[in-house]
């Protein structure tokens, strides 16, 4: 009677199972890979797009959860619009305009608001002003924003007799004298905040009226959104 020949399989199954572990090693050293070069603001941006959409509660009740992003659009509304009262409350609605744009929030002062023609010494009424804006901007919810402080000129010389070459150092020391009011006056954190000027150079409207020119001498405070933080200092 012939035997029956038994196939032995087992001989190879180990390289099976060491093809396999080989395999989730390489996959676990590239998760490792992967989480060291994480970028924080993607994984923001990608932890948002899964709360962004709808939740559910018990009892199936479905609420909308905000994004990251949604909610930084509305802390910097809640901004505008408590600085829009209290400048219309001091009446100063036409020499203060704030608005949001892709940087951040924006509050713009024509330089008449903070300076003499020509100065970069702060006025007094000016620093009741920039006072009550730093309250402002030292509340819980804003206190961990980023500042930038900008001076602006328009184009008509600068007299040497008041101290400064040019419009340059006109634009940047005005800046600088609004940000050490708020670091040293107000005890804003001075790694949150920096000041720049850009003498002529960024006007918003053409440098050839009075009325325009009036429009261009300016310093904004800029209250940087998260994405912008990276790209200031």
């Amino acid at each position: 009677m012939k035997r029956r020949r038994q196939v032995q399989s087992g001989s190879s199954n180990w390289l099976t199972t060491y093809s396999d572990m080989v395999t989730l090693l390489l996959c676990f050293f590239v998760l490792l890979f992967t989480f060291s070069n994480l970028d924080v603001q993607k994984f923001k941006s990608v932890l948002a797009s899964f709360q962004g959409g709808s939740g559910i509660l018990e009892g199936g009740n479905v609420i909308e959860t905000p994004s990251i992003r949604d909610q930084e659009e509305l802390d910097l509304e809640k901004l505008r619009d408590i600085l829009e009262d209290y400048a219309d409350s001091a009446n100063l609605g036409e020499e203060i305009t704030i608005s949001i744009n892709e940087r951040g929030l924006t509050i713009r002062f024509a330089d008449r608001v903070l300076f003499d023609p020509g100065k970069a010494d702060l006025k007094p009424d000016a620093k009741e002003i920039l006072n009550d804006v730093a309250e402002i901007l030292q509340r819980n919810e804003f206190k961990d924003k980023l500042i930038k402080v900008e001076g602006h000129a328009d184009t008509t010389p600068v007299s040497p007799k008041d101290g400064f070459p040019t419009n340059w150092e006109l634009s940047t020391t005005r800046a600088t004298n609004v940000l050490r009011f708020l670091v040293e006056e107000k005890g804003i954190e001075g790694g949150r905040i920096s000041a720049s000027g850009y003498s002529y150079y960024r006007p918003i409207a053409p440098n050839d009226t009075k009325e325009n020119k009036a429009k261009n001498r300016r310093v904004d405070i800029v209250i940087l959104k998260s994405s912008y933080e990276k790209y200031e200092p």
